[in-house]
């Protein structure tokens, strides 16, 4: 079955850096574009970066640009975001979600990993 399992997850302090991991299993991976999103106690879920399918174009929210990193590799069929330079206001669960890059409109979330950025 279709499975994205996101790990990396933890307790910083501010300035400090984690590399969250997401692994997809059960769909074609190289054929969907990855996202990373996060959702904050009481606030809606928000967009924090995307790659292409082919990993050729990425893409990132404002309050992140400079300070995240995403990329994948189709050969562990695996996603990736480091998050450097962390605020307290990065504290949030975060989800990585599979779009197909094709004609259909498929899409997968993981159950999403816990971020705390804390002194």
């Amino acid at each position: 079955q279709v499975q994205l399992v996101e790990s990396g997850g933890g307790l910083v302090q501010p300035g400090g850096s984690l590399r969250l991991s997401c692994a997809a299993s059960g769909f074609t991976f190289h054929y969907y574009h990855m996202k990373w999103y996060r959702q904050a106690p009481g606030k809606e879920r928000e967009y924090v970066a995307g790659v292409t399918s082919d990993g050729g174009r990425k893409n990132y929210a404002e309050s992140v640009k400079g300070r995240f990193t995403i990329s994948r590799d189709n050969r562990r069929k695996t996603a990736y975001l480091q998050m450097n330079s962390l605020k307290v206001e990065d504290t949030a669960v975060y989800y990585c979600k599979a779009e197909a890059a094709g004609a259909n409109n498929n899409e997968y979330w993981g159950q999403g990993t816990q971020v705390t950025v804390s002194s």
